[in-house]
């Protein structure tokens, strides 16, 4: 047990900087946040946290190797994201001016866009990137022993997606203070412009990646 928490914590203390590294999940959720409020901007987090535990999935089962020696399964994925972020980004600019939700500070409070499209949007950001795929190969293969069960390392990964979610959600809460909306709703006719910019942005950057 000693052995797993060490192996554990190794792994914790990588994954914290990829938590905090600023990319489209993180810019997904703070629009959800800004825009629609802090219950969209949860299911949004917890989408993300789903989706990384798909990551984790395929790589302990070894079909991550295949995922990343295969170019033609690299570059579906990594068009299918460049064309979801690039679709998400133009929709969110030509919104031209936000129209933030009506109560969505308060945790029972109501947002226009549904729960099941909250929680797709952060699934699909993280599930069609293919970086994970290196990523998870990589600090797996270096810090988890071969000889670590899979139910031990499925529960890293539950470990490190709750963790991600925790982030996430607690992002969303400071998004939606009072005092932090009331700045949103002064500067709202950029935030669709500036949002729609970055996951372009993003989408672009997603297009150089190459395998391997």
């Amino acid at each position: 047990m000693h052995h797993y928490l060490i192996e554990l914590a190794a792994l914790m203390a990588i994954f914290s900087f990829g938590i905090v590294a600023p990319g489209a999940d993180t810019a997904m959720v703070m629009r959800q946040a800004v825009v629609h409020g802090r219950k969209a901007a949860i299911l949004t987090s917890v989408g993300i946290g789903v989706s990384l535990m798909v990551h984790v999935t395929y790589t302990i089962l070894g079909l991550g190797l295949i995922i990343s020696q295969s170019i033609t399964v690299f570059n579906i994925i990594k068009w299918a994201g460049v064309a979801y972020l690039i679709y998400i980004g133009i929709q969110s600019f030509r919104a031209g001016s936000v129209t933030i939700d009506a109560g969505v500070v308060g945790p029972g409070a109501a947002s226009s866009q549904s729960g099941f499209k909250g929680f797709a949007l952060g699934f699909m950001a993280n599930a069609l990137n293919p970086k994970p795929v290196f990523f998870f190969l990589s600090i797996f293969s270096t810090v988890v022993s071969h000889d670590t069960p899979a139910t031990i390392k499925f529960g890293y990964g539950l470990v490190m997606a709750s963790c991600l979610i925790a982030w996430f959600v607690a992002m969303s809460f400071f998004l939606t203070i009072p005092k932090m909306r009331a700045g949103f709703e002064r500067a709202g006719k950029w935030i669709n412009r500036t949002s729609g910019l970055v996951f372009i942005a993003f989408g672009l950057k997603l297009a150089t990646e190459k395998a391997g």
